[in-house]
């Protein structure tokens, strides 16, 4: 059968707006949100210029991926501008690389042009300086904007149909419904199910933490 041009552009338009319903509806919103506020992550050598010789950090509460925690000690962090941002909290377990992660309102304060990228992916990513009680430290990179990423077990990708880096996308249904594009998958057997998002993201869209999002597979 063949069709005419405006019979085949009224298939296309029905299409194109069946797929957006789709996309619009929170209906299936399943993978509750993690809102993740400005934090650094130090190695052992770090953390002993910052605190002292022998130091350990102080494990306060146990964040929802396992092994992760938010420690008691909390740290300065200043940048080109010299304005300050205090009581930056510091999470565990300790690491190999220092890392500092910010929100990009943050940036401004602190006058750095961080990258987006994955947590762990420092090279190249801009300078900071971090002040604690005892010492500085100069990180010459480790400042970024950590990617909005999804964690679950290997489990839960089977469930959703999709795979380790991988990227899909989002409908956050608060006060001002958004969709995230280009939320990268994060899949592990210890990894819990949740999606994390800077503070700059969850007030835009006007969610928090435990609020419900819909991941759109691609």
């Amino acid at each position: 059968m063949k069709y005419s041009e405006s019979e085949i552009m009224a298939i296309v338009g029905k299409i194109v707006e069946n797929v957006k319903k789709e996309g619009a509806s929170c209906d299936g919103a399943s993978v509750p949100v993690g809102v993740s506020n400005r934090h650094i992550h130090l190695t052992r050598e770090h953390v002993e210029i910052l605190f002292g010789k022998g130091y350990e950090l102080t494990k306060i509460k146990d964040l929802s991926q396992p092994g992760q925690y938010a420690c008691k000690e909390t740290l300065t962090i200043i940048g080109p501008s010299m304005r300050a941002i205090e009581g930056v909290r510091v999470l565990g377990p300790e690491r190999k690389a220092s890392q500092v992660e910010i929100s990009r309102t943050d940036s401004f304060t602190l006058k750095v042009k961080p990258p987006v990228r994955e947590s762990g992916d420092i090279k190249g990513s801009a300078p900071i300086t971090i002040i604690g009680p005892k010492g500085i430290v100069t990180l010459p990179e480790g400042c970024i904007i950590a990617n909005r990423h999804i964690h679950m077990s290997l489990d839960e990708a089977a469930r959703y149909n999709v795979t380790d880096g991988e990227y899909v996308d989002v409908l956050l249904c608060g006060e001002r419904k958004s969709m995230f594009y280009d939320v990268q998958v994060r899949a592990h057997k210890d990894f819990r199910l949740e999606m994390h998002i800077d503070t700059d993201d969850a007030n835009a869209a006007g969610v928090g933490n435990g609020a419900k999002v819909k991941l759109i597979k691609r």
